[in-house]
């Protein structure tokens, strides 16, 4: 029987991009997110792809789709996102508690919906598509920031409480990334604002790049395991040392 995997956030950027490699690998792929249109177009292109309309801040949405599985191997929460770049003198608390609610709450729930299925797969891979917003902060990214640093935090924590159990506990932690609708989201839809981000950079991360180094992560042995995985581009030293040209 082919391993399943569930990647949260699938319907497009990294999310979409690691459906189409764990397919490619292999992997019979639960491609899941609440843009179900999205997906079936995806599942229409891509064999080893199924479909699922998730919303990892509905616990009902949730239950529903651990109840629909016959097994889980590989779970990427992948789900997240960042909103605004306000300081936090003025941050809007909606917008930190929309990050909160999926970047870590929504991790959370699908955690604990299938942490059960990967520890009776005997070889499960939990994977934490993270930032590395999770490991140094700065300015204007303080909700973001602290959304990502409590997830990297959930991922230590996970390893110390589960080590023993047949699963391993991974993080991806991706730099700069030139995906369709990250920054334009943290811009409210500034195409303007979100495109400068990336001006001049030459070659940012692509989302096939992350979703290759998730691929490669999953993909190790069972005695392997990849504790954190910052990946970059060339041109980003840190978060506020970027090459431009």
């Amino acid at each position: 029987m082919k391993r399943t995997a569930v990647v949260t956030g699938a319907s497009s950027g990294i999310g979409e991009a690691t459906a189409r490699r764990l397919a490619a690998e292999g992997f019979e792929v639960v491609a899941a997110a609440r843009r179900r249109e999205r997906l079936d177009e995806l599942a229409a292109e891509v064999p080893g792809i199924r479909p699922v309309t998730l919303d990892v801040t509905s616990q009902e949405s949730v239950d529903e789709l651990a109840a629909s599985l016959e097994r889980c191997d590989v779970l990427v929460n992948n789900a997240g996102g960042a909103i605004g770049l306000e300081p936090v003198a003025s941050g809007k608390v909606a917008d930190w508690q929309r990050m909160y609610d999926v970047n870590v709450i929504g991790t959370l729930r699908m955690t604990q919906a299938l942490l059960p299925r990967l520890i009776e797969s005997g070889d499960g891979v939990l994977l934490m598509l993270t930032s590395v917003a999770g490991l140094v902060s700065y300015e204007g990214g303080g909700g973001y920031n602290a959304a990502k640093h409590a997830q990297t935090s959930m991922t230590e924590v996970l390893r110390l409480e589960l080590v023993g159990q047949p699963v391993r506990i991974v993080e991806v932690a991706p730099g700069m990334v030139h995906t369709e609708e990250f920054s334009l989201n943290r811009f409210r839809g500034d195409s303007a604002a979100a495109g400068r981000v990336y001006e001049g950079v030459p070659g940012p991360l692509s989302a096939d790049d992350v979703a290759d180094a998730i691929a490669w992560c999953v993909t190790r042995p069972a005695h392997v395991n990849v504790d954190r995985l910052v990946i970059r581009p060339r041109a980003q030293a840190a978060q506020h040392k970027v090459h431009r040209v």
